[in-house]
C-alpha cells in the first residue's frame, strides 16, 4: 500500500492539471441565481471536509464510521477511508475510532483543476444534444423524454430503445433501465450508460443485439443528479460534491440520493445531519430527483431489470444494502448470486450483497426490489481506489470501462424476460471465466 504521501503526490500529478472547456460549469440560464446561493453555500461546506482514513477491522468498525456520518468510499484490509465533515470526524472518535490520517480538501483537493484532456466525459448540456443526436439518427428505435425535473430545474433525459412504442408509452416487452450519476462527483457512471445506448444503436445489425432490440424495453437515465453533476465541475474545478443541490434547513447543501428512496429509509448508514455527504433527507423521496425516478419505476411494471452505476471500487453488489439479512426469497436469492457472479467473470469485479461492506438504507436497488420486485444491481465502476484516480480516473477510464460492461449489460436485458433463469446459466451471453479483482467500496 502506498503511503500517504507519495499517494497524494499520484492523485495530484495523474488526472487533474488543466481546466476543460467542455466541463466549464456555466449556470444554466434557467436558474443563475437560485445556482449561485446553492453553489456558494456548497463551497463553504466542502472546504470543511477532510479525507479520513480509520483503523478498521472489521464490519462493525466500517458501520460505526458510516453511522457517524462519513461517507466510506474505500475498503482495505483493516482500513476505511472516506470523505467526513469535523461533526462526522468527532463523531467518529467519540465512538471509539481510530484516526490514522486526515487531508484538508481545501489543502489538498479544491484547487485541483479539470485537465482539457478529460473533454470525452459530457456535461449536462452535451448529454442532453448527444441523446437527441442519437434518437436522430435511429428514430425508429431511439425516443428521447424526461422522467421530471431535478431541484433546479433541469430535465432528467432517459433515452428509450426498442420496437413499437416511443416516450412514455406503454408496452408489454420485458423491461430493464440503466441509471447514472445519482452522486454529482461520479462523472464515469453518465459515461457508460450513454455509451451502452450509443453500442446498441451502431450494432443494431447483429444478429443477437437486433433479437434483443426486437423483444426488450430498454432505458437509459444517465444523469439521476444534473444539479449536483454540474456544480462537481462548476468554475473549471472539481468540488468532490456527491449531493443534489437541495437547500437544507441548517443552510447547507445537498442530499444523497442513494440514501433518499423509502425501503429502510431513516436507518443505519444514512446520516441524519444535513452536513454530512450521505444525509439522507427530511424523509423519504423528499428530493425531485428521487420523485422522478419514483415515478418512472411505478408507472413500467414491465421493469424486470435494473443497473445503478457508481464509482468507484469495481465490485457488484446486490440486495439487501440496507440490512444485514439475506434476501428471503431463495430462487431469487440464487438468481441475485448467479447474476452477480456471472458478471463478475466478465469484469473482473468483485460480486458480492451490499451489506457486506456495511449497511446503508435507502439505496436505489433494494428499494426497487422490495418494492417493486425488479432485479437491481449497484455497479461500482473502475478503479479500485482514490489513488488510482478515484472520481476523476482520467480520459482514458472511458473506453476501457464501457468495453468491460458491454457484455454484462447485454447478459442482463437478455435475463429480463425471466431473472429467475439466471440460475440455470441460461444466456447466450454468459461468460468465459475472468480473474477476479479484489475489492473496495464506495455506494
Amino acid at each position: 500500500m502506498k503511503t500517504l504521501a507519495a499517494a497524494l503526490v499520484l492523485f495530484a500529478g495523474s488526472a487533474l492539471a488543466l481546466p476543460d472547456p467542455r466541463f466549464d460549469g456555466k449556470p444554466d440560464a434557467a436558474a443563475p441565481v437560485v445556482k449561485a446561493k446553492a453553489s456558494a453555500a456548497a463551497i463553504s461546506e466542502a472546504d470543511s471536509r477532510v479525507w479520513v482514513e480509520l483503523e478498521a477491522p472489521d464490519k462493525a468498525a466500517r458501520q460505526a464510521a458510516v453511522n457517524a456520518g462519513i461517507s466510506v468510499e474505500e475498503v482495505k484490509p483493516g482500513t476505511a477511508a472516506g470523505f467526513a465533515t469535523p461533526k462526522a470526524l468527532a463523531r467518529a472518535k467519540a465512538a471509539g475510532l481510530k484516526v490514522r490520517t486526515t487531508v484538508s480538501l481545501r489543502q489538498r483537493f479544491g484547487a485541483l483543476d479539470f485537465p482539457e484532456k478529460d473533454a470525452v466525459y459530457h456535461n449536462y448540456k452535451e448529454l442532453e444534444s448527444d441523446m437527441r443526436s442519437l434518437a436522430a439518427r435511429a428514430p425508429d428505435l431511439v425516443s428521447i423524454f424526461s422522467i421530471g425535473k431535478s431541484t433546479l430545474g433541469k430535465d432528467l433525459w432517459a433515452a428509450r430503445l426498442t420496437k413499437g412504442a416511443k416516450g412514455s408509452q406503454p408496452s408489454k416487452k420485458p423491461g430493464i433501465v440503466f441509471m447514472g450519476t445519482h452522486h454529482a462527483r461520479e462523472h464515469l457512471s453518465t459515461e457508460v450508460p450513454l455509451l451502452l445506448a450509443k453500442h446498441l444503436v451502431d450494432n443494431r445489425a447483429e444478429p443477437e443485439i437486433a433479437r434483443l432490440l426486437e423483444t426488450r424495453d430498454i432505458y437509459f437515465i444517465p444523469m439521476v443528479n444534473p444539479d449536483g453533476a454540474e456544480y462537481d465541475i462548476e468554475g473549471g474545478k472539481y468540488h468532490m460534491h456527491r449531493k443534489n443541490m437541495s437547500k437544507n434547513a441548517d443552510g447547507s447543501t445537498g442530499v444523497d440520493l442513494n440514501r433518499n428512496y423509502a425501503w429502510g429509509w431513516g436507518g443505519g448508514g444514512a446520516s441524519p445531519d444535513p452536513g454530512d455527504d450521505t444525509y439522507r433527507g427530511p424523509s423519504a423521496f423528499s428530493e425531485p430527483e428521487t420523485k422522478a425516478v419514483k415515478a418512472f419505476v411505478e408507472a413500467r411494471p414491465n421493469l424486470k431489470t435494473l443497473i445503478s452505476y457508481h464509482t468507484f471500487s469495481e465490485l457488484i453488489l446486490y440486495p439487501w444494502g440496507g440490512s444485514d439479512a439475506q434476501i428471503p426469497d431463495a430462487k431469487a436469492l440464487a438468481a441475485f448470486r448467479a447474476m452477480a457472479g456471472e458478471m463478475a467473470k466478465m469484469t473482473g469485479y468483485t460480486a458480492e450483497q451490499s451489506s457486506d461492506l456495511y449497511v446503508a438504507t435507502g439505496d436505489t436497488c433494494d428499494w426497487a426490489y422490495a418494492e417493486k420486485g425488479i432485479f437491481a444491481f449497484t455497479f461500482e465502476l473502475t478503479p479500485k481506489s482514490m489513488w488510482d484516480g478515484g472520481f476523476y480516473p482520467g480520459a482514458a477510464a472511458v473506453q476501457r470501462v464501457f468495453q468491460a460492461n458491454i457484455r454484462p449489460a447485454l447478459y442482463l436485458i437478455d435475463l429480463s424476460d425471466d431473472p429467475l433463469r439466471a440460475a440455470k446459466g441460461a444466456s447466450v451471453f454468459a461468460s468465459a471465466p475472468a480473474s477476479k479483482s479484489q475489492g473496495e467500496a464506495t455506494k
